[in-house]
């Protein structure tokens, strides 16, 4: 992989990276407080709760991703960026564009969601 092609991943996976830390630090900014006295009713309170618990799990979901954002930054800087984690083939460009933080080719990806699938 060039540089150029490196250097644009990482800018990519950056962009990402910021983009759901700005996204945190909005929900510890606007929805971590409920404040009962604003909710006129036990079902406003209910429904603002359950806003609430779904935009923290989305949260949640995005930390997932950040680790995985780290962890492709990390392999651009020690040059293993675009292998995969399963066969030691090269990751095809077009997936990396699709997917940066991705650790395997398509053809080990598919063969996990099989196994994946065939457990559920």
């Amino acid at each position: 992989m060039t540089k150029v092609q490196l250097k644009k991943f990482k800018e990519m996976l950056e962009a990402k990276r910021d983009e759901i830390i700005k996204r945190a630090q909005q929900t510890l900014d606007e929805d971590m407080a409920l404040d009962a006295n604003d909710l006129p009713d036990e079902m406003d309170l209910a429904s603002s709760e359950y806003l609430q618990s779904f935009t923290f799990r989305l949260r949640g979901r995005e930390k997932v991703f950040l680790d995985k954002i780290q962890k492709a930054l990390e392999k651009i800087e020690n040059g293993t960026f675009g292998v995969c984690d399963e066969c030691g083939e090269k990751i095809s460009v077009k997936r990396l564009e699709a997917r940066p933080e991705t650790t395997l080719c398509i053809r080990c990806k598919e063969d996990q969601e099989r196994v994946e699938k065939d457990f559920t």
